[in-house]
């Protein structure tokens, strides 16, 4: 687990394709203090196992659904990413909680300042994510902690402060270019027990996208909640 808020901002060494596989060697030091094989690294809010480690870098493993999922396919060579270790258990949490499970990607439309911030506009590669998205709610882009402060039809907007800036990748992006979104587990959660169990008729939309599903005093007991 995460906290969404960037430890390093790395750069991307080298990038080994085959298919949809991947091997990526990131250049970073302050997330590589200590490393051991099998440790988790979120890289650009994608939570990545280390499968190599020497001084100054590290090597995962990026998977087909992985790939298809978020923006790691795009990175090159010399492409700064943002970075954090997994959370300790008696460390601080200071952003929100994030899994390092990218729920697809977004485009960002706009990038406009606004007093002592920056306000970035993003567009979703698929609207049932804003399901999960609510104004003064939290959003992962790229494995920062954000609040959303606005939505609209396709995407929402979330206002950045100077620091996060400077210290995170989002210093560099511009509109056209792809982010990783990661929604609240939290809604996540309540929305998949509000629909669990209900079943969609052939032809039927889902009801995780309709909406229609019951939760119910008889579901809570028959499953161990009441």
């Amino acid at each position: 687990m995460f906290t969404g808020l960037i430890e390093e901002v790395g750069t991307m060494r080298q990038a080994s394709k085959r298919g949809e596989a991947m091997v990526l060697t990131i250049e970073a030091s302050v997330v590589t203090d200590g490393v051991a094989l099998g440790d988790s690294i979120s890289v650009n809010g994608v939570c990545l196992t280390v499968t190599a480690y020497a001084k100054g870098s590290f090597t995962a493993d990026v998977m087909p659904e992985t790939y298809r999922k978020s923006n790691l396919d795009r990175l090159r060579p010399g492409q700064a990413v943002n970075l954090e270790r997994a959370m300790l258990a008696g460390g601080r949490f200071g952003g929100h909680i994030v899994q390092g499970h990218v729920d697809g990607t977004g485009i960002i439309t706009g990038r406009e300042p606004y007093a002592n911030a920056v306000v970035f506009t993003i567009r979703l590669s698929d609207n049932d994510m804003l399901r999960y998205i609510i104004p003064k709610g939290s959003a992962t882009i790229d494995g920062i902690s954000l609040t959303v402060i606005d939505t609209s039809k396709d995407g929402f907007s979330v206002s950045i402060i100077p620091h996060t800036l400077k210290e995170t990748a989002l210093l560099g992006k511009k509109p056209g270019e792809t982010v990783n979104i990661e929604c609240d587990i939290i809604g996540k959660y309540v929305d998949h027990l509000l629909h669990f169990g209900r079943q969609s008729s052939p032809g039927e939309a889902s009801p995780a996208k309709t909406g229609n599903g019951k939760l119910t005093t008889a579901f809570l007991s028959e499953n161990g909640f009441i």
